[in-house]
């Protein structure tokens, strides 16, 4: 259970989050639908602890971030531009992040990479890859652990219809698995077929709530 309560957000004196009140639960996709700047990115920040609230607090499952912990024991994040070392290859980097936590080995992340339609032989740097390999990447960057709570921030973007698909099928087997999902899509009909619950953001604040 993620719970968010009177969450408040500023940064340099501007509101980014005022008044968040959310109660999130296992085995459920939420999705996160608004224009650029009306706060969905600094949400998710705040659920993986990228950002200390100016007010009020994240708890999840009973423990609160930035008191009895800094990060979620178990999260899989994909906010803004997937960024990883630009001269290594695709396999290197998630076995350098993987290697963090010693979860999974070398052929959970090969399994991981087919799955999202990335070659684990590939050689060739990440700088070098193309918009829609970038993407694959981060996607499977995470959900390779099998995280309980799963971050995504435009997950379509640069993904071809097969990516789609592909996407669609990882988020409903962490579902299943129980996981706690936050989407964020411009997309309101793709976000409509993929979320259980939807919270309308508009500067900062949650408008609406479709479920």
């Amino acid at each position: 259970m993620i719970i968010l309560k009177n969450l408040d957000k500023e940064l340099n004196g501007n509101a980014v989050l005022t008044d968040i009140n959310l109660e999130l639960s296992k085995g459920k996709v939420y999705g996160l639908q608004g224009k650029n700047g009306s706060g969905k990115t600094m949400l998710m920040r705040a659920v993986c602890g990228l950002i200390k609230p100016t007010g009020g607090y994240v708890e999840i499952d009973g423990e609160r971030l930035g008191k009895e912990s800094a990060f979620p024991e178990s999260v899989g994040c994909l906010i803004e531009n997937p960024a990883f070392v630009p001269y290594y290859s695709g396999l290197k980097n998630l076995q350098i992040l993987a290697d963090i936590k010693g979860r999974i080995d070398k052929k959970d992340i090969c399994l991981m990479m087919e799955r999202v339609g990335l070659d684990p032989g590939e050689k060739k740097p990440f700088r070098k890859y193309s918009l829609g390999m970038k993407q694959r990447l981060g996607i499977a960057c995470a959900f390779m652990e099998a995280p309980d709570i799963i971050l995504l921030d435009e997950p379509f973007n640069a993904l071809d219809t097969e990516g789609v698909e592909m996407l669609k099928n990882l988020l409903g087997e962490a579902k299943e698995k129980e996981a706690t999902i936050i989407v964020a899509c411009h997309d309101k009909e793709e976000l409509e077929l993929i979320a259980d619950e939807i919270f309308v953001m508009e500067n900062g604040k949650i408008m609406e709530h479709k479920s």
